[in-house]
């Protein structure tokens, strides 16, 4: 059959219109704006940034509005969805390639690849948005990358319009003293850490490289693990929109938030071994043992604890423990007249720094044991443990004769008590240890004791302790500190 020419024009006024009706209906899908400024500048950079979504609540968040905010800006855009397990009630998310959900949580039934994040990320970016956040204004990423390739720093931020806009913190950790210290940061807009909400834009390479790159609370291991290495992050002049309907809008969603929240923070710290925190402004915050729960470390083999293997010292709960029970038995031993004197390493740190060895993990203390039957607690101990009503345990040792005044039938931080006796003018004991500090000494060391400053309080001290201490432990030990059994473990390495 031949085609008239009514037939042809019929044809193509029907493919005019579907055309016509195609290219209307793609331009209501673009954003006002960048209609207005023609072709859009994010399709010059589109899949080297990856949207990757991982700090909202399951049960009251606005990450569907947050991800089709990118998709408005930029259909194409790659977007991650990150959690742990499957979120319920279930994310309204577009069913489209570039928008994926990344479940972290192993599972018997998934490959180990779909539980690394960096198996959803193609791109060489990565742009961390917080719930609550939205993008309204086009080109932010574009900028958020041009500023990161001219900056030396690792990571740029721009803050969210919300109610805890971003700002620049300066952040300080040590894992040898397990603590993060928070303070004003002194060169803002650069910094170690943000608090507040804000869109981090960094190298998915850098990201990927971090020990633990998603781990919640995420903004608190970011900055923890970036600050160590050293990372600076860079501030900018840039804003993203809030969410229009925001999350967390009622009471109860913002309670039951800042609890789970609080609980993460917590599990966080403890995992990465930080277990004391400063906040800014000096708020103290503890993340270790306590009264109620055991030490931070096991029983130690050849004096050598394991976190010294570690690179680490004595965590500073421990140390706390320690210095509360140790104040807490030399009053007792003054109020019931018991003559006592540091002894050992709690000595030499007293003479090197006023306080506690920062690797030590006990106090030790030398008593007269001619006193002992003037102290209850002593000589309950005497006949078996003894729970005062502080409920420290005091007890002899196991391994001698000698005391032990534990912080909590829990938690066995302690104080040993060494009982001396003259012997011709010489302090000898009938427990003696394979410690090179573990020898006797000449009486007239404690004729007087002499007052010592030690682990907040004073303590009484051997007179002249400086030849006391070299007596023990050899020439220049205050001035050359060492671990307590540098045969295994030396402090210097060697």
């Amino acid at each position: 059959m031949r085609l008239t020419r009514c037939w042809a024009a019929l044809a193509a006024a029907i493919i005019l219109n579907l055309l016509v009706f195609f290219y209307v209906s793609w331009l209501q899908h673009q954003p006002r704006n960048s209609r207005a400024r023609g072709p859009r500048r994010t399709s010059a950079i589109g899949p080297r940034v990856t949207v990757l979504i991982r700090e909202f609540e399951a049960f009251d968040n606005a990450v569907p509005e947050l991800v089709d905010s990118f998709l408005q800006q930029d259909p194409a855009q790659p977007v991650v969805v990150a959690a742990d397990t499957l979120p319920y009630p279930p994310l309204a998310l577009p069913r489209i390639p570039n928008v994926r959900l990344a479940l972290l949580q192993p599972a018997l039934d998934r490959p180990a690849a779909a539980s690394r994040p960096e198996t959803y990320v193609a791109t060489e970016f990565v742009a961390l948005v917080p719930d609550g956040a939205r993008a309204e204004s086009p080109g932010h990423l574009e900028r958020m990358v041009e500023a990161l390739r001219g900056s030396s720093a690792r990571l740029v931020a721009a803050p969210v319009a919300t109610a805890n806009p971003a700002r620049c913190l300066a952040l300080n950790v040590s894992l040898r003293e397990w603590t993060a210290r928070y303070d004003p940061a002194p060169s803002a807009p650069r910094c170690d850490a943000l608090d507040g909400d804000a869109v981090l834009l960094m190298r998915s390479r850098d990201l990927f490289n971090l020990s633990v790159p998603l781990a919640r609370p995420l903004a608190t291991s970011l900055f923890l693990q970036t600050a160590l290495r050293g990372w600076a992050v860079q501030l900018l002049d840039l804003t993203f929109a809030a969410a229009r309907q925001p999350p967390l809008a009622t009471a109860h969603a913002r309670w039951k938030a800042e609890r789970e929240g609080r609980s993460r923070g917590a599990a966080l710290l403890r995992s990465l071994g930080i277990r004391l925190v400063s906040w800014e402004g000096g708020r103290l915050e503890w993340f270790g043992c306590s009264k109620e729960s055991a030490r931070c470390f096991g029983t130690v083999a050849g004096d050598t604890p394991a976190y010294l293997y570690e690179g680490r010292w004595t965590p500073p709960c421990c140390l706390r423990a320690l210095r509360e029970t140790a104040r807490y038995v030399v009053g007792v031993l003054e109020a019931a007249g018991v003559r006592y004197w540091l002894e050992g390493g709690s000595l030499l740190g007293a003479a090197r720094h006023g306080d506690i060895i920062p690797w030590d993990y006990d106090v030790d203390l030398g008593i007269y044991l001619e006193d002992v039957g003037n102290c209850e607690q002593l000589r309950g101990a005497e006949a078996g443990s003894v729970v005062d009503e502080r409920g420290f345990v005091w007890e002899k040792a196991v391994e001698g004769d000698f005391f032990r005044v534990q912080y909590n039938e829990n938690n066995h931080l302690h104080v040993d008590l060494w009982p001396f006796y003259p012997r011709n003018g010489v302090m000898t004991k009938d427990t003696w240890l394979d410690h090179r500090q573990d020898v006797e000494f000449p009486e007239h060391f404690l004729q007087p004791l002499v007052p010592l400053p030690f682990a907040g309080f004073m303590a009484q001290a051997p007179n002249n302790y400086r030849r006391f201490l070299e007596l023990k432990f050899g020439p220049g030990v205050i001035e050359n500190p060492e671990y307590p059994n540098p045969a295994l473990l030396s402090l210097t390495g060697g």
